[in-house]
């Protein structure tokens, strides 16, 4: 059995957040579950940047306008993508 190292745990969560990166434009994709270290996304197969490139992302669908945050893309699986939210600061 193996050791769960997480962090941060994570919740299972289903929003859509718009992800943007110069070489995909702006796609909206919806979350797997959320954690406060990241976020995993559901991508059908499609083409996304590669591990260790980093993407801007942005709630959507709140009745405010979120911040845009940077993440990092951190891992890919048969069915999404894990991202790490970056601080910027």
């Amino acid at each position: 059995m193996t050791e769960n190292r997480r962090k941060h745990p994570r919740f299972p969560l289903t929003v859509d957040v718009r992800i943007s990166h110069p070489d995909i434009g702006e796609k909206v994709i919806k979350t797997r579950n959320v954690s406060d270290g990241g976020l995993f996304l559901i991508v059908e197969p499609t083409v996304m940047p590669d591990v260790g490139e980093m993407v801007k992302g942005q709630v959507q669908g709140m009745v405010d306008d979120p911040p845009m945050l940077n993440m990092k893309i951190v891992r890919t699986e048969s069915d999404g993508l894990g991202l790490m939210f970056i601080d910027e600061q």
